[in-house]
């Protein structure tokens, strides 16, 4: 099985607007695993833990998570995170794909692309 990293914005402006943030990368997890890959979803393995370390010590820790995986599929509106940004540019340094479930914006291979990606033998 194929391990996938979920990317896209955690924060918002408020508290609501980061929780529908988590809600909408694990809902793209939950998509991820009905198709037979393993989400890697941090914004539900951290939620509660914004604030009480420090950005680089996040985003060393997202990277070293993100490095363990297969592939990245990202989240409705990544273009707006700086976090997400970063995590498809470290993917793309690894060789690893990035997929979206939205298109709109250049770079991201497509959804049906993933899809085709998890039955593929390597």
């Amino acid at each position: 099985m194929k391990v996938v990293y979920i990317a896209g914005p955690f924060r918002g402006r408020d508290e609501n607007e980061v929780h529908s943030n988590i809600l909408e990368a694990r809902a793209v997890g939950f998509r991820v695993a009905r198709h037979g890959g393993v989400p890697l979803i941090p914004h539900t393995m951290y939620e509660g833990f914004d604030g009480k370390l420090t950005d680089e010590f996040w985003l060393d820790a997202t990277m070293r998570l993100l490095g363990r995986c297969d592939a990245v599929v990202l989240c409705n509106c990544w273009w707006y995170s700086n976090g997400a940004l970063a995590e498809i540019e470290a993917a793309r340094a690894l060789g690893l794909p990035v997929f979206c479930r939205y298109p709109g914006k250049p770079g991201p291979r497509s959804w049906e692309d993933f899809k085709a990606w998890l039955r593929c033998e390597d």
